[in-house]
């Protein structure tokens, strides 16, 4: 059984990356989805349909298909990618920061529907009583709103961050698939796969993430229900 923690610099090295990018994809991820998944359970305005459809249009999209469109968008000839690069010296494409947008854009559906969920079980009732004290609306989703939702706050960074850890089609055609760069765990899984003798590097590689990330959904769990209980017993 010592094979399987036998691993090599490169092994490694995939496996900090990976944690590494999950973890900024998913805080990256979390104050834009906490103000969208507000905006679709709370708001009334134009476009709000196609709104909930772009976000969770990731899902329906194969992944290759939002990699590429990445590509097309925060590339280096991109017009977004073009203009972070010269303006602020921000280059995606090929970076591992580029695999950490990559994931965020794939969990980031995730995130959203597990936080407007939340949203939309609060009582509103509590939240006009502090309203009717003369709290400010901001000073009332602090306060009142956000600790309420934090189990499906912290459910919904968990499942981005399990999401980013398997993520694959849409970092490899972002940013390919150079070791010690862009090379996650799947895409180091995927390269094993392809040659010869590479069978125990991927099983090594395959068993560390699922341990990964059952510990990242156990440990989600166990946090909501600590949290839920706190709040009960205030």
């Amino acid at each position: 059984m010592n094979w399987l923690l036998d691993l090599t610099p490169d092994e490694w090295n995939a496996v900090r990356l990976s944690i590494k990018v999950a973890t900024v994809a998913m805080l990256a991820s979390l104050p834009p989805g906490i103000l969208i998944a507000l905006l679709l359970a709370r708001g009334r305005f134009w476009g709000k349909t196609l709104l909930n459809g772009l976000v969770h249009l990731p899902l329906i999209l194969p992944p290759v298909v939002t990699g590429y469109l990445l590509l097309l968008t925060f590339g280096r000839r991109g017009p977004a990618g073009a203009f972070l690069a010269e303006y602020f010296g921000i280059v995606f494409s090929f970076r591992w920061t580029g695999a950490a947008l990559a994931c965020g854009v794939m969990g980031f559906p995730l995130m959203v529907r597990a936080i407007r969920l939340s949203i939309e079980a609060v009582d509103r009732k509590i939240e006009a009583a502090a309203g009717t004290l003369g709290a400010n609306p901001l000073w009332v989703f602090a306060t009142i709103t956000l600790p309420l939702i934090l189990p499906g706050l912290i459910a919904g960074a968990i499942l981005s961050f399990a999401k980013a850890m398997g993520e694959f089609g849409a970092t490899i055609t972002f940013v390919s698939n150079i070791p010690n760069e862009t090379q996650t765990l799947p895409s180091a899984i995927y390269t094993f796969t392809q040659v010869p003798g590479g069978d125990a590097g991927a099983l090594r590689l395959t068993l560390i993430s699922v341990v990964i990330s059952m510990v990242a959904l156990v440990a989600s769990e166990v946090l909501a229900r600590r949290v839920g209980r706190r709040m009960d017993i205030e």
